[in-house]
């Protein structure tokens, strides 16, 4: 275990400071959730029968529900790039914990994330977002977020490590972005068509976004709708088991493929 924390701290290290490289990367990675959130709040918000305001609270859990997802599409680029760059070859011959690679990785995409969150949470701050249940909500929110952002991060990191090239494991994270669209992310699901609906109600994001608004004590945490589906209705439980699933699965999926190296 010492080992294995030792060697993952190194590759935060080596992570951290190729993020400090690539500062145009770190910019776009904050303000678009944020255009998004003027975009949505101001132009959606008008023609949505929830009040501006109030679809404005309904919004910020989501976006911020978005964001722990694209932990799949950061993933998958970061392990891409590293193992048809070559780097993930270097790494297999140092005497270090198979599991440390990854590790590193998805630690240091997790402290990313949750500086990149504050600018999201401020402007939302600023446009009328409010977390009503206090410190202890926040908190129970911000934990949520981040362990489905790590757990996505892993998902993202075996499938880099499956992909083909740095331009497939490209275009395969761009097609990401319409998960949150299947979502309760930026819409209630209750006026969805049925099928429609018990997609959005198992996604994943759906059970991220209703928990933050559950624990926030935002528009939309309440009590779910009539035959909703169990993530739905138990969101917080939904969003932990989730993630913790999707960790269970991929963690030592993602380290067994590290360790073969490319076929």
């Amino acid at each position: 275990m010492t080992t294995l924390l030792s060697d993952g701290g190194a590759v935060l290290t080596r992570q951290l400071q190729k993020a400090r490289h690539a500062p145009a990367l770190l910019v776009l990675t904050q303000t678009m959730p944020i255009a998004m959130l003027l975009f949505f709040g101001y132009v959606f918000g008008s023609a949505l029968a929830m009040p501006g305001a109030e679809y404005r609270e309904f919004l910020v859990p989501g976006l911020l529900a978005a964001t722990a997802a694209n932990g799949l599409m950061t993933g998958m680029f970061t392990a891409a790039q590293d193992a048809h760059r070559g780097v993930m070859d270097r790494f297999r011959t140092l005497p270090m914990s198979r599991a440390a690679v990854p590790l590193g990785q998805t630690a240091a995409d997790l402290l990313t994330t949750a500086v990149s969150m504050v600018p999201l949470m401020l402007v939302g701050l600023a446009m009328g977002w409010r977390v009503e249940n206090g410190l202890p909500g926040a908190l129970g929110a911000l934990g949520v977020l981040l362990l489905f952002r790590f757990a996505t991060a892993w998902v993202g990191t075996y499938l880099g490590l499956l992909s083909r090239s740095e331009e497939a494991a490209g275009q395969l994270g761009s097609a990401t972005f319409v998960l949150p669209m299947l979502s309760s992310a930026y819409l209630p699901t209750a006026g969805l068509p049925g099928w429609l609906r018990t997609v959005a109600e198992w996604n994943p994001i759906s059970a991220v976004a209703t928990a933050v608004r559950e624990l926030c004590g935002n528009a939309g945490g309440a009590a779910a709708a009539p035959g909703a589906a169990w993530p739905a209705s138990h969101p917080v439980a939904g969003a932990v088991l989730w993630s913790l699933l999707l960790l269970v699965l991929f963690v030592p999926s993602a380290t067994r493929r590290f360790a073969r190296g490319r076929d």
